[in-house]
């Protein structure tokens, strides 16, 4: 079967035509984030009108020397702020290219919202009604890593470490090109190259500080990589094992003077030092990438057009509602049934950590010592195939040091079992609603667990490659390790999807009542948010140190977020705490109970998202809205909760309905002004 040639010839021309001036003209952006945090503005309105006159008053002619610029339209709280910054090694026009793109992209993906930042290749632009001028501004952030490891790993990290500390104290300082510095650094058999920058208007301790903590981040994200890269609003870095930047008058100042194990200088390349030859030689190169692509996909195209022609179409039956690799592609982590058997002394029960909805859990001790946790579920266990797949392909892909780490799984006969890290303080439910544990849990350790799980979440929601939802946030499903450390653990019920999906809808209803989102409860409809609700949840009991589902006010039994709620408008919001906790910060104790109300909004769209909710946990200028009555408030104690039963009396669940059972939501009132009432 042959197919037309100049028909193929035409298709290829076009194609390649067509490539070459998409990637040579437009790079695609790595990340952007809509914030919600200060809400959002409506068509028409003054701050509409602020920020396009400030987008709109970008030109070639505002180009300066160091690539940052700074934009501010309108007054009062309708003012619109904008930082602009380009990588140190780019060209003015390549900026200008960058940021013009940056501000059309930004404005398409985040149409309404007040605050956004978006970052790419050569350029970050972000806007806000907020002032940012000069503030060091660690969140919103996001992570990326080389998918190959290192060999030498110490020597490797030794490097990185000498290398990245150089070069921070050399951009802190500023240079021509701002504060930005690159350099290398030489190990055997391969060479180390970074980039660090802040953005100018930083003083340059503060500089030092915004690059100290992200470097900081390597071990969390990064580990054994052969590269990185940690974006935040006031600075980046990126280091890789082949030259990623331009050569510049700063490469050679920025290399360490006496780096580990071996000197280190920049390749030796005269006819690349200045910037016009880079520029062509970047676009040489994106040319040559984007033929190649071209002419790759022209081959896909041709093959599948080819196979159309011959197959017969056969309907073919997909599991659309369940999006699971198969366990194929993770064999590396498969053990034997009999190795974990004696790890475990035979599931002796004296090894038993606990029990779960789908089987125990069991501490075993493998050949080398190492310490495991082994979960092992029950023949009779409501996880099939699916979810344990699920949890095996999604733990597998998943690295964060809030996320409890899968060491492997293995599946024999009846046999199901998923090995796990080590955590040694079990789970938080244990301590927490505990009487004398709780206790052992002060101020500092339970803030540090909230600041804890709301990264895990946000790195699930956004930072991971994959979009994870995980759909049974709770306190027992919360893991603490022997610095107390919160890990987000058991993803059975998580839901994989697509990178640019945020929601989705499902008739099979998993989870836990009581933090459940009334959507997800009720209509089966899930997203980041609902997410966000369990959280806002967890972070009430925390603070309270009791159960949502049986919430102690004196010798009366009630429901938590409806106790929360009549304190916070009465202004008594402070009797929710903990009594153990009540000489800590007041503040901040007081903040995270706002934090939490928000989160439990009824309204989807009135929750934040979790990059919104570290935010708020990490700034203390960010202003809060105020939150509205949550879902599941209960007016009085004589309602029932027989409402809700019986709409999910239908419904698939996987757990006994021993939480929030009340499903009555009243309308929305007016919240207090003063935020932090006594």
């Amino acid at each position: 079967m042959t197919m037309d040639l100049p028909w193929l010839f035409l298709f290829s021309s076009l194609t390649i035509a067509f490539f070459l001036t998409v990637t040579v003209a437009q790079q695609e952006p790595l990340y952007h984030f809509c914030l919600d945090l200060n809400g959002n503005f409506t068509r028409n309105s003054t701050y509409q009108a602020n920020l396009d006159r400030l987008l709109s008053s970008f030109t070639l002619s505002t180009s300066n020397e160091n690539g940052f610029y700074n934009f501010s339209s309108g007054q009062g709280s309708n003012i619109a702020n904008a930082l602009a910054l380009c990588r140190g090694d780019v060209n003015s026009s390549d900026c200008f290219t960058c940021i013009n793109n940056a501000n059309d992209e930004l404005r398409n993906r985040c149409p309404y919202q007040r605050e956004a930042i978006i970052w790419y290749d050569y350029c970050m632009f972000r806007y806000t009604n907020r002032t940012i001028l000069g503030v060091a501004e660690t969140s919103p952030s996001f992570y990326m890593w080389n998918l190959n490891n290192v060999t030498n790993v110490d020597a490797f990290n030794q490097a990185v470490s000498s290398l990245m500390d150089n070069l921070t104290n050399i951009a802190s300082t500023g240079t021509s090109l701002g504060k930005f510095a690159t350099g290398s650094a030489r190990i055997p058999s391969l060479t180390i190259y970074a980039l660090v920058q802040c953005t100018p208007d930083l003083e340059d301790t503060v500089c030092q500080s915004c690059m100290s903590q992200a470097i900081g981040e390597i071990p969390n994200y990064c580990d054994r990589k052969q590269g990185c890269r940690v974006y935040r609003p006031s600075c980046n870095f990126r280091f890789e094992i082949e030259r990623f930047y331009n050569l510049t008058a700063s490469d050679t100042a920025a290399t360490p003077s006496s780096p580990p194990p071996s000197t280190a200088s920049p390749p030796s390349s005269p006819t690349t030092t200045e910037n016009d030859s880079n520029s062509s030689g970047t676009t040489i190169i994106i040319s040559i990438s984007a033929a190649a692509f071209a002419l790759l996909l022209i081959s896909i195209c041709i093959f599948v057009i080819l196979r159309l022609r011959k197959a017969k179409l056969k309907p073919q039956k997909h599991e659309a509602t369940e999006v699971v690799d198969e366990i194929s592609t993770v064999e590396s982590l498969q053990y034997d049934f009999n190795t974990i058997r004696a790890a475990t002394d035979h599931f002796y029960d004296g090894n038993k950590l606990g029990r779960g909805g789908f089987g125990a859990v069991y501490k075993g001790t493998l050949a080398g010592g190492k310490l495991i946790a082994v979960k092992r579920l029950s023949s009779d266990s409501r996880q099939g195939d699916l979810e344990f797949k699920n949890e095996v392909h999604l733990m597998a892909n998943l690295q964060h040091r809030n996320l409890v780490r899968l060491q492997g799984f293995c599946l024999e006969g009846d046999e199901r079992l998923l090995i796990y890290e080590f955590v040694p303080n079990g789970s938080l439910d244990k301590f927490l609603f505990d009487p004398v544990k709780k206790a052992y849990l002060n101020w500092e350790r339970r803030y540090k667990i909230i600041g804890g799980v709301a990264r895990g979440l946000l790195y699930l929601h956004q930072d991971s490659r994959l979009r994870i939802i995980h759909r049974d946030l709770k306190a027992s499903n919360i893991l603490l390790d022997a610095e107390m450390t919160a890990k987000i653990a058991d993803f059975g019920m998580a839901r994989l999807c697509a990178v640019d999906q945020t929601q989705g809808a499902t008739s099979r209803i998993v989870g836990t009542y009581g933090y459940m989102a009334p959507e997800y409860a009720m209509h089966g409809q899930f997203s980041v948010k609902s997410d966000t609700f369990s959280f806002g949840v967890l972070v009430l009991e925390i603070l309270s140190g009791q159960k949502n589902s049986a919430f102690h006010n004196g010798s009366n039994i009630e429901d938590l977020l409806s106790f929360a709620w009549r304190n916070w408008e009465a202004g008594t919001a402070f009797d929710l705490v903990d009594p153990s906790l009540r000489d800590g910060p007041r503040r901040e104790v007081m903040r995270c109970i706002h934090i939490g109300l928000l989160c439990v909004q009824e309204n989807v769209a009135q929750r934040p998202n979790m990059g919104a909710v570290v935010l708020m946990l990490t700034s203390d200028s960010t202003t809060l809205p105020l939150p509205l009555e949550p879902a599941f408030f209960m007016h009085s104690k004589t309602q029932s909760a027989m409402q809700l039963s019986e709409d999910l009396n239908s419904e698939e669940t996987t757990s006994s309905r021993s939480g929030n059972e009340i499903a009555v939501v009243s309308e929305n009132k007016l919240s207090i002004t003063d935020p932090y009432p006594r």
